[in-house]
């Protein structure tokens, strides 16, 4: 995530550079011999899918993406200077697909450029992450369709010192006071916060670069943005400066509840790959359970990427179980409406629709005229079996 950027400045290297390509680790699932005819309802390649279904991350790769990760065969060819891997796609069970997959890292390896721009700029690339608020950003000038919510809560944070400021609970509690919050400019739901004075202006810092080094100098005192899945747990345990706990409230649970991560496609080539996303949206569904079931193969060819990619950014074992079980207590993870996993909320978008209307608007980015939740997702692909079980 991008909040977790520049974590790796902070931090020493440990792991070099393996060659420039070569096999990863098993997903930890095992595909079938190759003669063995492909399951009817696992056919990729008879339902039109590309052979190579191409798909773009928003960053490199990390335990929020491993129901993605989860769906490549065993030996994957890893392009470590395109940052890529690409396997067959295999089902539940390892079933074969009859077609493969290349999954892309993003954030450094595309110059920290949009995932939506990446989709209208490379046509080889079938799905990509989307955001709601990007995809909202960008309804008139570069439009998209989410076909699977891959999270289903954000999880970004606004994080504190509880030594420091004890009594605060939410991020309101921080509003009441005149502490400095840093964040990322251009943050949208910095503006709605702002707005609905949970936030003052005069408190709000937009200079924060994804390390902690502002927030370490001052002692704790300011407040910082985040994800729950990374900094409470690598700040406070591979961060020596730091090196201590970190409360936080998801800036979902304040209203601006984004779906982050959703998987999606150009609005323009939908109809032509519906027949391909009929069947893999449900096999991406219960890529999902069977990752969050048993991570454990699939963060091996996670750190196993993060190593040969070699870009300065450090992600451990230890920051990959904490995502998992993060994801898992917080529903970050989670069914959607009718226990559906991945599926979106109409009523959800239409609020945030409303909220990031006049927040576009101000900033001269007019949406589209009328922009409705049937525009910017389609549960269509859903298969209301998948779903985790409580």
């Amino acid at each position: 995530m991008a909040a977790t950027a520049a974590i790796g400045t902070a931090l020493a290297l440990t792991a070099a550079a393996c060659a420039s390509s070569g096999s990863g680790p098993s997903a930890g699932t095992a595909t079938t011999g190759a003669a063995a005819p492909v399951p009817a309802k696992y056919n990729l390649k008879a339902a039109g899918c590309p052979s190579t279904i191409v798909l773009q991350t928003d960053w490199n790769p990390e335990a929020e993406h491993g129901g993605q990760y989860e769906l490549l065969g065993p030996n994957p060819s890893i392009n470590t200077s395109a940052k890529s891997v690409t396997s067959e796609l295999v089902a539940h069970g390892g079933a074969d697909t009859g077609v493969k997959l290349q999954i892309r890292a993003g954030g450094p390896a595309i110059g920290y450029q949009t995932v939506t721009s990446q989709l209208y700029k490379d046509s080889s690339i079938t799905l990509g992450y989307l955001g709601t608020d990007e995809q909202i950003a960008l309804s008139k000038t570069q439009p998209t369709v989410a076909v699977l919510a891959g999270m289903q809560k954000s999880p970004q944070i606004i994080q504190w010192s509880p030594q420091k400021h004890p009594t605060w609970k939410t991020i309101a509690d921080i509003g009441k006071t005149n502490t400095k919050v840093l964040y990322y400019q251009g943050a949208a739901y910095m503006n709605y916060f702002i707005g609905k004075k949970i936030l003052k202006q005069s408190q709000v810092d937009g200079s924060y670069d994804g390390t902690p080094t502002n927030f370490v100098a001052s002692g704790g005192v300011y407040a910082v943005q985040g994800f729950a899945t990374a900094e409470p747990y690598t700040w406070s345990h591979d961060v020596r400066a730091w090196d201590k706990p970190l409360k936080y409230q998801l800036i979902a649970d304040t209203g601006y509840n984004i779906y982050q991560q959703a998987i999606g496609v150009r609005k323009d080539k939908l109809a032509a790959l519906t027949p391909c996303l009929t069947k893999l949206v449900p096999i991406m569904q219960q890529a999902i359970v069977d990752y969050i079931s048993n991570p454990g193969p699939t963060e091996k060819l996670i750190l196993n990427l993060v190593s040969q990619y070699n870009n300065g950014w450090v992600y451990t074992q230890g920051t990959a179980d904490y995502a998992v079980k993060t994801m898992k207590a917080l529903g970050i993870i989670g069914n959607g409406p009718g226990g559906r996993l991945g599926s979106f909320d109409d009523s959800r978008l239409q609020q945030l629709i409303g909220i990031l209307k006049p927040i576009y608007q101000a900033e001269n980015k007019p949406i589209l005229a009328g922009l409705k939740p049937s525009d910017l997702v389609d549960n269509q692909f859903i298969d209301p079996s998948i779903g985790l079980k409580s």
